[in-house]
């Protein structure tokens, strides 16, 4: 029992390293995960509110389309996914301009 407060004592000037160490840790998650995720959602954002009729465009179920209409009162867009045959779906399902993603 006495081993182990002894042990706990000498360990208290290591705390300082603990600190540090987590720290780091946060850091680098921060940079390397929050960051580019957060950086991510805000270019899909300013996409999803600059669609225009005649985008076209990828949902979030990888259907290929073109921007028929667009219905701000519901928030959603009539897509040409075939010649005559459109679908409606939300703007927020909406992820990237299917110009760009043919290019890739």
């Amino acid at each position: 029992m006495t081993n182990i407060i002894l042990a706990a004592q000498g360990n208290a000037g290591g705390g300082y390293s603990m600190i540090i160490m987590m720290v780091a840790i946060f850091a680098i998650m921060y940079f390397f995960m929050i960051r580019p995720q957060q950086k991510k959602q805000k270019e899909i954002k300013n996409f999803q509110n600059s669609i225009t009729e005649g985008t076209k465009v990828v949902t979030a179920s990888g259907v290929y389309g073109t921007v028929k209409r667009i219905n701000m009162e519901q928030n959603s867009l009539e897509v040409e996914i075939a010649r005559g045959v459109t679908i409606t779906i939300d703007r927020g399902y909406v992820f990237a301009d299917a110009a760009s993603q043919q290019m890739k």
